[in-house]
């Protein structure tokens, strides 16, 4: 079950902005994957595992950009783009406020390309806090100007590379 633990002085606005306890409107439990597994379902290897039981390392070493052939080059790019045109399978994104959606008891979501995903998670972390009232937080980017920058992106870029292989 999640923790209904209070938040520190730091974030004023508790119970406001939809990103400190989202989704809890549409659960309010989440699982925990044992072993090698992890994924919002377990189904899938921890990074750094392949296999059938995700028990075989495998060590990734990202090549720098400007080492890379023209085929390597060339290979990204295609990959880039089909996932321009790739529907994602797992996830989809909100087109509705909270209020819009009734408090999640009319669910207003879409379905995304798996690019155009990154891009709003990316948006999503970052982007100014709506607050009572029509106004804005514009003080504060969880995605850049807080404790969690290198490890929130580190886990990013491992998802979104982990999405276009």
């Amino acid at each position: 079950v999640l923790s209904t633990s209070p938040l520190g002085p730091n974030f004023p606005f508790t119970g406001i902005d939809d990103r400190e306890n989202w989704p809890t409107v549409f659960y309010n439990r989440t699982c925990q994957c044992q072993g090698n597994f992890m994924g919002f379902n377990c189904g899938d290897c921890k990074f750094g595992f392949t296999g059938t039981n995700c028990t075989v390392r495998r060590r990734l070493i990202r090549k720098e950009i400007f080492r890379m052939t023209t085929a390597e080059k060339d290979k990204f790019i295609a990959y880039l783009n089909l996932a321009k045109r790739t529907i994602s399978s797992d996830y989809v994104i909100a087109t509705g406020t909270y209020e819009q959606m009734n408090n999640g008891s009319n669910p207003l979501f879409a379905d995304i390309n798996v690019y155009d995903l990154f891009v709003w998670l990316h948006y999503y972390s970052s982007r100014d806090a709506f607050i009572e009232g029509g106004q804005v937080w514009a003080d504060i980017d969880f995605a850049h100007e807080a404790p969690a920058f290198a490890p929130w992106h580190r886990y990013f870029l491992l998802r979104w590379e982990y999405e276009i292989q």
